[in-house]
């Protein structure tokens, strides 16, 4: 595959996963409007257990699987690519059948670990429910996942990416019908509501299913030619393919259970520690903040960056097993500093914003403590996309199995902090500044092992790292003087339209200064390594 193909197919994955982080965002904002805080709690609640269950059973298989296909196609052993899919598809239906059970008939365990019994907002009963209707997604999700692995292995970025797309587009229309339908039509329940909102899980699922079928009839005939064309077909036993498979699949089952670990986590202390110290009924709005809404803002820069950055991995596995550590090292630095130039200055673009942006996409209500919890969460987006991208680095260098001491350290560190920290720093969300605290320790003894192994220096990163800073630094100082001028005249406290004026003129100053700084002094031409047209003619260089 051509380096321009390859970097067509990357752009073509990222830009889906960005259109689909933004579809599921933007869908919050008239979601959170039906239901409330307390309805995207009791959301959250379901999906949380439903992410875990998902990377559980998938195993990391679809990925390995991409990365088994494309191993074979190089020496065109199509027939046993084929083979590790159809070996790969039954595993999937299994497991997907398998968690399905437990995740419905658990679902009662599972709430009852949440909520407490005598909850008046949110009864065990409706959470169980909850649960139970988003479970059915599990049965297609798994097996679904691994035709699109199939199809990235064999350098096919589209099926993946339209794929994506049309499902969450079909989930969206399908959850914002319902439950406008529930809530403002029939007047009913929000909990009956939130139960239709996680089906659309499943509605959306089999969404994507047709949509890969139809690349499939279209491109079978290719596969059996190419399977057709192999003159010696090797039958290694399925024994040995699923071995291979499961040592394949183990470290990326890791980077996807990370972040659902810590909501988790959160999900069975959060609402029990705070109904501890006399703050129930705040409870269910802070948890919402930092769970559903404010995670759908902030994983949008990591989207962004984690994609151009994990795009950098199969050249960095590459370099490692040529043993050009000049060029492996090089590209280290490149995928480090480009979660650095993207992340760092959206977080504190987010801080400063933050009431502003709340209010004028959820909510005024509770303004003064949404504002501040949402606020608090956005430097997780940096400890979140560093840990993904750095665990991904130690597959590239045969260090992946490093990965779980140091998840495992983040997450020991969560579980024994958690209560803590939510009883001394209250409606604030201590939660969130251990996840913060947990997530940095994970970082960094994945840095420290990157260091380690391949003896890598982190200076010109912290070079380049210091210059992002100071450009940060100009940019807030421009958003500061925007936000104090405009709030001589625009209460974004009360008025939603005050707020969209004052976050839409805040993120344009913002980002315009920095894009500028960043441009004209050649920061982004040295990270990504080359110039984008657009912006040399809006520059007018």
């Amino acid at each position: 595959m051509s380096s321009s193909n390859f970097l067509r197919g990357t752009l073509l994955l990222t830009g889906a996963s960005f259109l689909s982080k933004f579809l599921g965002m933007i869908y919050v904002i008239p979601f959170t409007n039906m239901v409330d805080e307390t309805g995207m709690t009791l959301y959250g609640f379901a999906y949380v257990p439903y992410s875990i269950m998902l990377s559980i059973s998938t195993i990391g298989v679809p990925l390995a699987v991409s990365k088994f296909v494309a191993k074979y196609n190089a020496i065109n052993d199509y027939y046993t690519s084929m083979r590790m899919f159809k070996v790969g598809t039954f595993i999937m239906l299994i497991n997907g059948i398998i968690a399905f059970l437990i995740m419905y008939f658990g679902a009662e365990l599972i709430a009852g670990w949440t909520v407490d019994k005598d909850n008046k907002n949110i009864t065990l009963n409706e959470v169980k429910h909850v649960i139970q209707m988003v479970s059915f997604a599990l049965l297609i999700i798994p097996g679904m996942a691994i035709m699109r692995g199939f199809f990235q292995g064999n350098k096919s970025m589209g099926p993946t990416a339209v794929s994506q797309v049309i499902e969450q587009i079909i989930r969206i229309i399908f959850l914002l019908v319902t439950v406008s339908v529930v809530v403002v039509v029939l007047q009913g329940k929000i909990s009956t509501a939130i139960g239709f909102a996680a089906f659309s899980a499943f509605v959306g699922g089999i969404a994507s299913w047709v949509v890969l079928a139809f690349y499939w009839k279209k491109r079978k005939k290719y596969i059996d030619a190419a399977i057709a064309s192999q003159k010696y077909k090797k039958k290694i036993p399925i024994s040995i393919l699923v071995k291979e498979l499961l040592r394949y699949a183990g470290p990326f089952v890791l980077i996807g259970i990370a972040i659902p670990l810590y909501q988790m986590i959160d999900q069975f202390t959060f609402i029990h520690a705070m109904s501890e110290i006399g703050k129930r009924d705040v409870a269910d709005i802070v948890y919402s903040v930092f769970t559903v809404q404010g995670h759908k803002l902030v994983i949008i820069p990591v989207t962004i960056a984690t994609g151009l950055s994990l795009a950098l991995i199969p050249e960095i596995t590459a370099a490692y097993n040529a043993k050009d550590m000049q060029k492996l090292k090089k590209q280290i630095n490149q995928a480090l500093q480009i979660i650095m130039f993207f992340v760092l200055p959206a977080i504190f673009g987010l801080i400063i914003l933050a009431d502003s942006i709340y209010g004028s996409l959820f909510n005024l209500d509770n303004l003064a403590l949404t504002g501040k919890v949402f606020a608090w969460y956005a430097p997780v987006a940096l400890t979140f996309a560093f840990f993904t991208v750095t665990s991904s680095i130690l597959q590239g260098i045969d260090r992946q199995s490093f990965t779980l001491i140091s998840l495992s350290a983040g997450i020991l560190t969560k579980i024994l902090l958690n209560s803590l920290f939510i009883q001394t720093f209250e409606e604030i969300g201590g939660a969130v500044l251990v996840t913060l605290i947990a997530t940095s320790i994970a970082v960094l003894l994945n840095l420290w092992q990157i260091k380690k192994a391949i003896d890598f220096q982190f200076r010109k990163f912290f070079k380049l790292t210091f210059l992002m800073i100071i450009f940060t630094a100009i940019m807030v100082f421009g958003i500061l003087i925007v936000k104090v001028t405009l709030g001589m005249f625009l209460d974004v406290y009360h008025n939603r339209v005050h707020a969209i004026i004052m976050m839409l003129i805040g993120i344009g100053v913002g980002g315009t200064i920095y894009l500028y700084l960043g441009y004209s002094s050649t920061l982004f031409e040295r990270i990504t390594g080359r110039r984008i047209a657009i912006i040399d003619k809006l520059l007018r260089r």
